[in-house]
């Protein structure tokens, strides 16, 4: 992950300097998922069993049909050329990751016992925004395992009003013979 992230951080300080960054970040993740959902290209492109030349010569295929940025075809083609192509899903991620330290965007991970309509949502969502001081993007799963309430996660703020863990704690409280 490590050098992941010097990738990530050189593209983005590069993406900031002539204000694409934006572009470049859809770009990489972009390229990213396509692996991700091509099992067969993803393999095309770093088994070495492939020629040196024919891997090169469907990367850049690959970044005409996509219509990738320069700086991100520069990107792609370092990492082929440095066998490092591996590791693009962990830089589209540290990428991700520092644009949104760079907008003060934070991305919540909400697990609710039912389905919650888009004002519910948009309220929680505004409600999280007042507690993090950021623009919140919210990743919403039914979990009907929590019984009731919701739990959230924004970075290291977890929020647990599940019925589940309230029913954990009154369990615990009364094996211990506490009085609540």
């Amino acid at each position: 992950m490590t050098v992941a992230r010097r990738y990530a951080k050189a593209l983005l300080t590069l993406g900031k300097e002539d204000a694409h960054y934006k572009e470049y970040g859809e770009g990489l993740s972009g390229f990213a998922h396509l692996l991700e959902r091509e099992p067969e290209l993803k393999d095309a492109l770093l088994n070495p069993i492939h020629g040196r030349e024919d891997r090169n010569k469907l990367l850049l295929r690959m970044i005409e049909l996509l219509q990738l940025p320069p700086m991100v075809s520069n990107l792609l083609q370092l990492l082929l050329d440095k066998h490092r192509l591996n590791v693009v899903d962990g830089v589209a991620l540290a990428y991700q990751e520092m644009l949104d330290e760079v907008e003060n965007v934070r991305r919540a991970k909400v697990k609710t016992a039912i389905f919650l309509d888009d004002a519910t949502q948009d309220r929680l969502r505004q409600t999280l925004e007042k507690l993090t001081g950021s623009t919140v993007i919210m990743e919403v799963e039914e979990d009907p395992s929590i019984i009731g309430g919701l739990m959230a996660k924004v970075g290291d703020l977890v929020l647990d009003g599940s019925v589940r863990t309230q029913i954990n704690t009154l369990r615990e409280s009364l094996i211990k013979g506490e009085v609540l």
